[in-house]
């Protein structure tokens, strides 16, 4: 009887043992998936020096520019300027950027229309470019449909290969790239007179590049009010 007690202890000690040798078991494997699931929220060396390298320009940077040699201060009346993250701001550049330029050329070609000038040939079958009305809301609506989808696809190509190439070809605006320069190859100084101009020279070239394209906006907006609202504009002759 002894024995046979001394032999049920053991086999009840030795059952103990091995549900307390599972039980440690699966706490290690607890304690292990635990630490390696809190390591996978812990940025390696490597993303941290990624992060730092895609760094969009800080706000101060790119509200630097242009100068504000006229006013002696930043006008920004309703505050845009503090909007959003660095991001926000250096996206708001990039527009304003391309907004000026689209004015710019827009405010030429409406003058261009006013003036008298024309190129020569036919702008459509049977529609000769001499014929098209000086004022500049006539001169598009004389302008086929076909013809003004053409022009608002090619204004859309250039978008998205701007967009594609800033990928690509160099480092993005909202990456620590430069807001407002065009990645388009052709579109913008075709025959390269900024190579060789220094630094300085190009940053004065793109405090006036934004100047104007301000003015611009401000001009294109003065003549299409004048077209659509007599006498909303002073001394603005028909347009």
């Amino acid at each position: 009887k002894l024995l046979a007690f001394d032999h049920g202890t053991q086999k009840s000690c030795h059952k103990k043992s091995k549900a307390n040798f599972s039980t440690m078991k699966c706490s290690a494997a607890l304690v292990l998936s635990a630490l390696s699931m809190a390591s996978a929220f812990v940025p390696t060396p490597n993303a941290l020096f990624t992060t730092s390298l895609n760094a969009c320009q800080s706000r101060e940077t790119t509200l630097s520019s242009p100068d504000t040699t006229e006013i002696g201060q930043m006008w920004d009346p309703l505050g845009l300027s503090e909007l959003g993250s660095d991001e926000t701001i250096a996206w708001f550049r990039h527009s304003e950027v391309k907004h000026g330029r689209v004015a710019m050329a827009a405010f030429v070609g409406w003058w261009a229309v006013g003036a008298g000038l024309r190129l020569p040939g036919e702008l459509a079958y049977g529609l000769d470019f001499a014929s098209i009305p000086s004022k500049g809301l006539e001169a598009w609506d004389a302008v086929p449909g076909w013809g003004k989808a053409q022009m608002l696809l090619f204004a859309g190509l250039i978008e998205f290969h701007d967009e594609l190439f800033f990928s690509k070809r160099g480092t993005h605006y909202l990456k620590g790239g430069v807001p407002g320069k065009n990645m388009v190859p052709g579109l913008y100084d075709p025959l390269g007179l900024s190579k060789n101009k220094s630094e300085e020279a190009l940053k004065r070239g793109r405090d006036s590049e934004i100047k104007n394209g301000r003015l611009a906006m401000i001009g294109v907006a003065g003549l299409y009010a004048a077209a659509t609202v007599d006498g909303s504009v002073p001394l603005q002759p028909p347009c």
